[in-house]
């Protein structure tokens, strides 16, 4: 009879062991019992035990991971201090070389952007562009790694600019007669709708030296380029000063000449 208790005892006590309280996931916190809440509760234990065991080492990896930037940021600080000496610069000084960089990449690709038309129009801008590039070539600074090429591919889309805009070709417009048109460059130029201003004609000039040899002899129905308004380029002042030139050269030999006829003239009525 003993013996029977205790069997049955034992297996009382082994029933909670095996006949263990499930909870359903979706069941509402509200409806829940009391030993199913604890169970639910017992589960958020250990999953923000779980959560905080992966933050801890997380935080023990970022750590060790900022310590090695640290070492690599020193020992990259210290490479660069060294290319600087060898340089005679200071970071100070390649900061400020960087944004002079960085302010004329910034107009290039804003100028990328233009139509030809609207470059043919800035070509004193570009030429700008050009000076300034040049002048931050003579820093020893340009020899750095990070600026060499960059400095390569600017020079060469200042130069694709300048070509786009000296190689738009504006309006055209058919030379008229002299007695009805009054047609000569500089009248041309002086119109309003070609520069309103007539001291432009060497740019009319320039642009159709194919047809214009002498700048003082066009001829009705020619039909001439127009460049678009602007500042008159280096090759055409050139021009326009060597014309004039040649012009004071013919007006004083043509004196001279006058004036070697007035005498021959004078001393042939003299007798002498």
């Amino acid at each position: 009879m003993r013996t029977l208790l205790a069997v049955l005892a034992c297996g009382f006590l082994a029933i909670p062991a095996f006949a263990q309280v499930m909870v359903d996931p979706n069941k509402p916190d509200s409806l829940l019992k009391k030993d199913e809440a604890e169970i639910r509760i017992g589960e958020f234990r250990n999953r923000v035990a779980n959560l905080q065991s992966q933050y801890d080492a997380l935080v023990t990896q970022v750590n060790s991971e900022n310590a090695k930037l640290t070492a690599l940021t020193n020992e990259l600080a210290a490479c660069n201090k060294a290319i600087y000496d060898l340089i005679g610069a200071t970071e100070q000084d390649v900061n400020a070389f960087r944004e002079q960089l960085g302010r004329i990449e910034a107009r290039v690709r804003e100028m990328q952007q233009m139509s030809d038309e609207q470059l043919s129009k800035r070509i004193s801008e570009i030429d700008k562009l050009w000076a300034d590039l040049n002048e931050l070539r003579k820093n020893k600074i340009v020899a750095l790694p990070e600026f060499y090429d960059k400095m390569v591919g600017l020079a060469r889309n200042i130069k694709t600019l300048y070509d786009r805009a000296q190689n738009y070709r504006g309006d055209t417009y058919t030379v008229g007669t002299w007695q009805k048109d009054r047609d000569c460059l500089w009248n041309i130029a002086a119109k309003d709708d070609i520069y309103s201003d007539a001291f432009m004609w060497p740019k009319i000039w320039q642009e159709n030296t194919d047809q214009i040899r002498n700048p003082d002899l066009i001829f009705p129905g020619q039909v001439l380029r127009i460049p678009p308004p602007g500042p008159k380029s280096d090759e055409e002042l050139k021009a326009e000063r060597l014309y004039y030139r040649q012009k004071r050269e013919a007006a004083r030999r043509a004196a001279a000449a006058r004036r070697t006829r007035q005498v021959e003239t004078d001393d042939a009525a003299s007798g002498n």
